[in-house]
């Protein structure tokens, strides 16, 4: 039998803050506390965006290595997962822009929404094992949408994060939110959507092989010598 690492122990015990400030304070092993805590939000905020799992895992090693690098800026005016989740849609967005694969993500034309939609994202034996056939259909159905709408419904929606929350991470107001969520629930058949219910919590789930990818590398990163 495997035994837990320290850091995973405390996991449950300690807030956000504890963690925070225990890692500036010399103890890095506990960093890893925070990447399994979020591992699943940051995944679905990034495939949102990228829609590419390989690229969401570079994207979250990113993330991770650019909120540890700033940890002691962070001043706790926003939740640590708010501003979080916020590095890694910028990051997300950052990786975008750089293969020119989309435009501005608020400048984009419905037309162009609808084609970086409708490219299909392979899948893998791991997902397809885990995943009920229902989280199939309500992620299927997630995918369809426009990327401006499908990064709210994901946040909302099957993240469930608050409207604010949502903003935040979004760079956009509450009042952009609101509307693109309605939007986007109207384009969801209503029959499938009615189905979603508490399931939606279940959908694109983050799993365990992973996350164990994600912290190996961000601690990978943190120990090599800085470029």
């Amino acid at each position: 039998m495997v035994e837990e690492r320290p850091a995973l122990q405390v996991s449950e015990t300690l807030s956000d803050a504890e963690v925070i400030e225990r890692v500036l304070a010399g103890e890095r092993s506990l960093y890893e506390v925070l990447m399994r805590r979020y591992n699943t939000r940051l995944y679905r905020a990034a495939r949102a965006i990228l829609r590419n799992d390989r690229d969401v895992e570079d994207v979250l090693q990113d993330a991770y290595v650019h909120a540890y690098q700033n940890l002691a800026r962070f001043e706790g005016r926003s939740q640590f997962s708010t501003w979080l989740t916020r590095i890694a849609v910028h990051e997300a967005l950052a990786r975008l822009h750089k293969s020119d694969r989309i435009e501005e993500w608020d400048a984009m034309t419905e037309k162009r929404q609808d084609a970086i939609s409708a490219a299909r994202t392979t899948s893998d034996p791991e997902s397809d094992a885990a995943s009920s056939e229902v989280n199939r259909l309500v992620e299927r159905s997630i995918e369809s949408l426009p990327a401006d709408y499908r990064a709210v419904v994901m946040l909302r929606d099957v993240e469930q994060m608050s409207t604010s929350e949502t903003a935040e991470c979004l760079s956009i107001s509450e009042d952009n939110v609101r509307v693109r969520l309605h939007r986007a629930r109207g384009m969801l058949r209503k029959e499938i959507y009615d189905r979603i219910g508490s399931s939606a919590k279940e959908a694109f789930p983050f799993h365990a092989v992973r996350c164990d990818r994600v912290v190996a590398g961000v601690f990978a990163r943190l120990e090599s010598p800085a470029r």
